[in-house]
């Protein structure tokens, strides 16, 4: 009878010179490996990694058409800040992603305006909060343009950073 090798992990048949199993991985011991009949084998396919869902990704909460009609629009928030902000409430007040973008974008100007009223309130005290703010206001400056390629490409994500702030939630 004619038998054929399987991996003792997932019982995939494997050749007969294989030292690794081509389906999980698994190194296939030499000599006294498990022998079966080519009829009783059974193939168990690779499983599929699972698939990483972004919690910060709203993208699908918004209809296709509600962004293609409102890209635009959502990317004055953070290309203008508050003038920005008023103009794309002016002009998509209805569309529920414009919305999303507004009010991320008022999230990043209430962090920014406390971040320089700390900072100038302890700029008497030290000469760092003001260099420290200086920083921010650059990181803020370069999450925003990362905000405005994400719309770019239709996307409706919690920029980093100021996701992580839980008193804006």
């Amino acid at each position: 009878m004619n038998t054929m090798k399987t991996c003792p992990n997932c019982q995939a048949p494997v050749k007969d010179d294989a030292t690794f199993c081509t389906s999980c991985g698994a190194q296939i011991p030499q000599g006294n490996a498990q022998q079966v009949p080519p009829s009783n084998t059974a193939y168990y396919p690779p499983q599929a990694a699972p698939t990483y869902a972004d919690p910060y990704d709203h993208t699908s909460e918004f209809e296709a058409k509600d962004i293609s009609d409102n890209k635009v629009i959502a990317m004055t928030p953070y290309l203008l800040g508050v003038f920005g902000i008023v103009i794309a409430l002016l002009a998509a007040s209805s569309s529920p992603y414009v919305s999303f973008h507004v009010r991320q974008a008022i999230k990043f100007e209430v962090v920014s305006v406390l971040m320089w009223i700390v900072a100038f309130v302890f700029f008497w005290l030290l000469f760092i909060p003001l260099i420290a703010a200086s920083v921010m206001s650059i990181a803020f400056f370069v999450i925003k343009i990362i905000c405005f390629f994400q719309i770019c490409s239709g996307k409706a994500k919690e920029p980093a950073i100021i996701r992580s702030l839980k008193f804006l939630k």
